[in-house]
């Protein structure tokens, strides 16, 4: 696992036009993230009064979860793997790429202060590249794939329509590779969870996650807190 392995010598560089700039011992930029421009959702799920859940993935976790626990509105997060059965819901088991399962993240936020298609832009702008094929960054196999799990038919049409949209508009260089996958979430060992906050000098958490985090709060400073 290259998040494990990670040891370059980073530090962080400061904001710059809503990029964090990480530099290697030396001076040497190695890593500039900045949110993708993408419009907000011109179909999206009308308000209830009740806590939803969103299940979406996109990669390593850790990153994942730590960009919708800055959102307001979102009352928790919780790493796991979905897509898969309960027998095989362990990271040494999913690690080897051959249970069906994508590390994902559970969001329950409050409709009344966050709309899943809010969650929908955050997450195709900022929290993981919907482009790439077989992973994201370093980390490369089905499980670092790029998916939305809908919660509800109402999610599902929302999501589809949004991706559809994205299309359209060219929001990105290359074709986005999203698929709206079913399955059941299962959460990730403990000392996956709140990862990010527990181990900010962490060289995965350096390189990968803190821009990402970085570049959320300066491009949508109305949605962090």
């Amino acid at each position: 696992m290259i998040r494990s392995t990670l040891k370059l010598p980073l530090s962080l560089a400061g904001l710059a036009g809503g990029a964090l700039l990480l530099v290697a011992a030396g001076g040497i930029p190695i890593e500039k993230v900045k949110a993708v421009a993408v419009p907000v959702p011109a179909v999206d799920v009308a308000k209830a009064k009740k806590p939803q859940t969103a299940i979406f993935a996109g990669g390593c976790f850790w990153g994942m979860e730590a960009v919708f626990q800055s959102v307001k509105g979102v009352q928790s997060v919780t790493n796991g793997y979905a897509g898969g059965t309960a027998a095989t819901a362990t990271y040494d088991q999913v690690k080897n790429e051959n249970t069906g399962h994508a590390e994902a993240v559970k969001v329950v936020y409050d409709p009344t202060r966050v709309s899943y298609g809010t969650l929908l832009r955050v997450f195709f702008s900022v929290a993981h590249d919907p482009t790439q094929k077989g992973g994201q960054g370093p980390d490369r196999g089905p499980s670092y794939r790029s998916a939305i799990f809908p919660q509800t038919a109402e999610q599902r049409r929302i999501a589809g329509a949004y991706i559809a949209q994205l299309s359209q508009a060219k929001a990105f260089a290359k074709p986005i590779t999203t698929k709206l996958e079913t399955g059941g979430f299962y959460p990730a060992e403990e000392y996956h969870q709140d990862f990010f906050w527990k181990h900010p000098t962490h060289p995965y958490i350096m390189r990968w996650d803190q821009p990402k985090v970085a570049a959320f709060r300066s491009t949508y400073p109305q949605l962090a807190h």
